[in-house]
């Protein structure tokens, strides 16, 4: 990675992804899941990184940063991330120290997924109340310059509103520089304006207001105006947007996961975002009795024909 560059290997491919939730016991299926993700080609593997999340949270949940070691030590090719880490229970100068120690662990493979963060679970399991919608944007934006600070400077002093450092040392920082990548989720201006300007790559998951009672065409429309917006912004920045990886996270338009029904319904899925300029799509491995159910034959035969027939 290059400073304000870009993640994509072969501008003209889209990159599959996979996201792993952190729900089973390492040696109970946890750590057979990364492996085969390595095995069967995904460009990325993720996870979560909640304390709990949603109909999740009364079953086992295990901590990103200790799943992600562990999967670094157990791939070698397969790069590794969040999607996303936020605010609601992190630190910059603490998170720091672990994403660098996690780099050099993983060999350079990090890709840390970012974004304000929600009224979840996390945002009340300190004891506070949950912030509004305008206290999670002023959060934000001033973790992202901070920690982008953290991860590129040896030592680094600040004293902002929400985030203080005092001579926070990160020696010997990123195996990748100027340090690893950052994917920030972002919707509205401020985060755009964070993505356009420290992130390596930006991710949506569409219009939540449509997951319920919109249809693909809208979402489809509703994403494309999105990445105008972002498209705008970058314009504002001096930031030039082809250098900017574009990633969506399925799952959460009104498509849910009729594209993981067949490997022709996920191609035609596919190559409609292809044609809103993205460059990775990130599917979630299957999990039964969930929303993330799906036949696991066709989630693999996905993984290893889809990305030949996006090129």
């Amino acid at each position: 990675m290059t400073p304000g560059g870009s993640l994509t290997l072969d501008a003209m491919s889209l990159r599959l992804s996979t996201v792993i939730l952190p729900y089973r016991r390492w040696h109970e299926g946890g750590r057979a899941a990364w492996t085969r993700a390595e095995q069967l080609g995904f460009h990325t593997a993720y996870t979560y990184d909640h304390l709990s999340w949603r109909t999740f949270r009364d079953g086992p949940w295990f901590g990103a940063v200790p799943t992600l070691t562990a999967a670094a030590a157990s791939t070698d090719r397969l790069r590794l991330g969040t999607l996303v880490t936020s605010p609601n229970f992190r630190h910059p100068v603490t998170l720091a120290k672990e994403l660098i120690s996690l780099d050099d662990i993983s060999g350079g493979r990090i890709t840390l997924g970012i974004g304000a963060g929600g009224t979840g679970f996390d945002a009340t399991a300190l004891g506070q109340d949950p912030w509004t919608p305008r206290e999670r944007a002023d959060r934000f934006a001033e973790f992202v310059p901070l920690l982008d600070r953290l991860l590129s400077e040896d030592c680094v002093s600040y004293e902002g509103d929400f985030y203080s450092a005092h001579e926070a040392r990160n020696i010997p920082g990123c195996v990748q520089r100027p340090r690893l990548p950052f994917a920030v989720a972002a919707t509205g201006p401020r985060g755009l304006r964070l993505a356009a300007r420290h992130g390596q790559a930006w991710v949506t998951t569409g219009d939540p207001k449509l997951f319920e009672n919109g249809t693909p065409e809208q979402s489809v429309q509703a994403i494309r105006r999105q990445t105008e917006k972002l498209a705008d912004i970058c314009a504002e920045v001096g930031r030039d947007m082809t250098g900017l990886d574009k990633v969506l996270l399925t799952g959460f338009t009104p498509d849910r996961s009729a594209p993981l029904r067949s490997l022709d319904a996920f191609v035609d899925f596919a190559g409609r975002h292809a044609e809103l300029g993205f460059t990775e799509l990130v599917v979630h491995w299957p999990i039964p009795d969930s929303n993330f159910a799906a036949d696991e034959k066709v989630f693999e035969q996905i993984a290893m024909e889809a990305p030949a027939q996006l090129r």
